[in-house]
């Protein structure tokens, strides 16, 4: 006969507890730092439990990544107050990634994790460490065989952190990124097996910087061909709707090449082209 259990769940500073425990056994750590928030907490924690000597941040940059997206990780990692390093990565030179097939995010990764190794090794760092979280596991993800494959790991997930746990603790934290939307990489935009090429990514980018500028806090544009189909967060639809705004959002990508706008009426949501 099964006993239920009695335990309380981990409290958010119990897992953070934890987490500081899983960092003081590895001793030194390269941190994948894009600037969301989860690698910006990790990093922060990883800081201030480690010291500064022990920690260092590496970004990459590549077409899939926004420019502003590199400028933000920079002030924040020098806000962290951490040696930071910028690194290209070249997953659009693999063909297995630029023909987007749906484990296109393992290439992306297994490109991104044998640089981060290579460095961490001649700076004498133990681990690679990237800011996968606990809620991750849920999701279709298959970077993280990447991150297995080159023994990568994730302390946030191993502590079993989610995201709303790791949003409450980097707002106690003072990081100014703690509430800051879910970001992904360009290519997340392109429909599966529709080649991604630079001038692809380049249009989305235009047009997700445009939307921003009418104040969508969370917003996608999805590319499929001809067609762009934009995601906001569904609190936000009813203004997307105005006369004032969708008039320029349909002039400004349709100046961009697309054929037909289009809005997602189920609204902005992870893995929205997995199938």
């Amino acid at each position: 006969m099964n006993k239920t259990s009695n335990q309380k769940p981990e409290t958010s500073n119990q897992k953070l507890d934890k987490l500081k425990s899983i960092l003081e056994k590895m001793e030194s750590v390269l941190v994948a730092f894009s600037g969301g928030v989860d690698s910006s907490f990790l990093l922060k924690v990883a800081k201030d439990t480690l010291g500064k000597a022990k920690v260092l941040a590496v970004t990459a940059r590549s077409e899939t990544y926004t420019p502003s997206e590199y400028r933000q990780a920079k002030a924040l990692a020098k806000r962290i107050d951490v040696k930071h390093l910028a690194i290209r990565t070249e997953e659009l030179k693999n063909k297995n990634f630029q023909s987007n097939p749906l484990n296109r995010c393992f290439y992306c990764k297994d490109e991104l994790f044998t640089k981060l190794n290579s460095i961490a090794k001649e700076k004498g760092l133990n681990f690679v460490i990237d800011g996968s979280n606990y809620d991750d596991r849920l999701d279709y993800r298959p970077g993280s065989q990447a991150a297995k494959k080159l023994g990568v790991r994730s302390p946030l997930k191993e502590a079993k952190l989610t995201k709303q746990d790791i949003r409450d603790l980097a707002n106690g934290l003072g990081l100014p990124n703690w509430n800051k939307p879910a970001q992904a990489c360009l290519a997340s935009r392109i429909a599966y097996y529709s080649k991604i090429f630079p001038e692809k990514l380049n249009l989305i980018e235009k047009g997700e910087k445009f939307l921003k500028k009418w104040g969508f806090n969370q917003v996608r544009l999805r590319y499929h061909g001809d067609i762009a189909r934009i995601e906001v967060d569904k609190k936000e639809l009813s203004r997307f709707f105005s006369d004032k705004v969708r008039n320029k959002a349909i002039k400004s990508l349709k100046n961009l090449g697309f054929k037909y706008v289009t809005v997602d009426l189920e609204g902005y949501r992870t893995g929205s082209m997995n199938f």
